[in-house]
């Protein structure tokens, strides 16, 4: 295989994309508004990716992203990334949102802490995290802001899209408490 590869997939939540190399995933599209849209957009973020099947360890990632949609549970934080693209500090923030479990949340400022960064530097983990390339995989939608309350979301959908994939993880019953609140 050469260059990057994609391919689509149905999910609980829309139509995804998986974009690769030969290292590992570069890219997990959320669902856009169509399928066309879905892929019209990973070709405007990863452009000279070409449509194909997927090699059986991409397969396997695409397995287990449907997994832990329908279960809510699968871990993914040991699927094998290609990050060469991503800012150091980015790399670092998605380093400790992978750590947390299905079900979990942490906020932007315990990641900060995490990374050795100032608290006040949480706002710079949330622009980090709205750039993260690969969402689900790299758990974006587990950090929530200081107060419990959901924070932004960047992918089609917004903070509806987070909350329905936090909810598939059962986080409202693992006391994320306020999480839900006046999002109705």
């Amino acid at each position: 295989m050469t260059g990057l590869g994609f391919t689509l997939f149905d999910t609980p939540i829309g139509t995804c994309g998986l974009t690769w190399s030969e290292a590992g995933i570069v890219g997990l599209q959320l669902p856009e508004r169509t399928a066309a849209a879905t892929r019209a957009q990973i070709q405007r973020r990863w452009p000279g990716a070409e449509e194909r099947l997927p090699p059986p360890p991409i397969q396997g990632a695409i397995d287990r992203v449907l997994k832990l949609l329908d279960d809510g549970r699968t871990d993914l934080s040991d699927i094998p990334l290609d990050l060469s693209a991503v800012p150091e500090f980015n790399r670092k923030v998605y380093e400790v949102a992978r750590a947390i479990p299905p079900g979990q949340t942490m906020t932007y400022g315990e990641i900060a802490r995490r990374i050795g960064a100032r608290p006040q530097e949480a706002r710079e983990v949330g622009q980090a995290l709205g750039k993260n390339p690969i969402a689900i995989i790299v758990p974006c939608h587990r950090v929530l802001a200081a107060n419990g309350k959901m924070g932004g979301f960047s992918a089609t959908g917004g903070v509806e899209t987070k909350r329905r994939i936090l909810e598939i993880e059962g986080a409202s019953a693992l006391g994320a408490g306020p999480l839900f609140a006046g999002l109705k």
